[in-house]
């Protein structure tokens, strides 16, 4: 019936796959943002102007990033329709600008890496393993799909079964994470 993490072994394997993935990114975005700052200061500005300004209250805030995440989320369960490598491009590039973002704004001197890494951590914990496990979704919709049992049709609705399900518990996670984010970790990191 239900496929959790411990009924089946490959979605906490690839669970764990996509965040080293991550983690990785994430190391070659800082490395890329120290080698080459002006590289790491076209790519922060290019995102801060297609962001916008940002919201003027929490709640606001929360919405903007609850919203902005599950979108992340959802594209990676369905990007898995693309041959299984959709998920893993969006969580390498996730991983990369992240460490850029740490990069930049160290190198810039806007803050020490210390509280970089707060204004990351107490959202980040939640908010990178659960677009991970959209990731996963899409991975095992896709795994359905090509070696499953049955007609084509069949393998689709088996595999999109599978997937949404860990769609629905990373938008719960995502839920969970924007509200520590907009809420708790300006806080914690000294950011208000």
């Amino acid at each position: 019936m239900g496929e959790g993490i411990s009924k089946n072994p490959s979605i906490g394997k690839l669970l764990v796959q996509f965040l080293v993935t991550f983690l990785g990114f994430s190391l070659v975005g800082y490395l890329f943002s120290v080698l080459s700052p002006e590289g790491a200061s076209k790519l922060v500005s290019a995102f801060a102007s297609r962001l916008g300004e940002l919201p003027d209250s929490k709640s606001r805030m929360f919405l903007l990033i609850f919203l902005n995440n599950s979108t992340v989320a959802a594209l990676s369960v369905i990007s898995g329709l693309m041959f299984g490598l959709g998920p893993w491009v969006i969580m390498a590039f996730n991983g990369f600008f992240v460490g850029v973002v740490v990069g930049f704004v160290t190198d810039a001197g806007k803050y020490s890496i210390q509280k970089a890494l707060l204004a990351l951590i107490p959202h980040g914990i939640v908010e990178i393993p659960a677009i991970a496990l959209a990731c996963v979704g899409g991975i095992l919709w896709y795994r359905e799909i090509i070696a499953g049992e049955g007609s084509g049709q069949e393998k689709f609705k088996k595999g999109a079964k599978k997937a949404l399900r860990l769609l629905a518990l990373s938008i719960l996670l995502l839920l969970v994470a924007a509200f520590i984010e907009a809420y708790i970790t300006p806080s914690v990191a000294g950011l208000e």
